[in-house]
């Protein structure tokens, strides 16, 4: 069955002031995860970048992989190509990750099914931006929190 995005989990991980593990941030400026990453910060939710390179972006450290990074995570947003994102919402359930964002055009139905059974919330093929445009409120502690 395919999944389905609820407005109510949607609105949720917006809403809660959330640390939000993005996959694919880098300091490349011309990439979506860059953009959509400062944008997150702005709505009051803290970044973590996840990459190979462990770059620093936003004035947050990098870490090479899930497993690398301390603390909790609460929500894993996917920058990566649909083929690579089962992996990655592998790596989300093996650290406890409270949900999994599978960013605009990243779909893996399979990925959501293994996520949701062990008890993430997913959602899959929208931006959070996005959502924040057509009226999901910003993190509590955000800009209009």
């Amino acid at each position: 069955m395919a999944h389905r995005n609820d407005p109510e989990v949607i609105a949720r991980l917006l809403t809660a002031p959330g640390r939000w593990a993005v996959v694919g941030l880098s300091q490349n400026t011309a990439r979506a995860a860059h953009r959509v990453a400062a944008g997150l910060q702005r709505t009051g939710h803290p970044v973590v970048p996840v990459h190979p390179r462990a770059e620093e972006v936003h004035g947050a450290r990098g870490y090479r992989t899930l497993a690398e990074v301390p603390g909790r995570i609460d929500v894993v947003d996917v920058f990566v190509n649909s083929s690579r994102a089962g992996a990655v919402v592998d790596d989300a359930i093996a650290v406890g990750a409270g949900a999994v964002w599978l960013q605009l055009g990243v779909v893996d139905e399979d990925a959501a099914a293994r996520a949701a059974a062990a008890g993430l919330d997913v959602v899959m093929d929208t931006c959070p931006l996005i959502e924040v445009a057509l009226g999901a409120p910003p993190a509590r502690g955000g800009l209009r929190g």
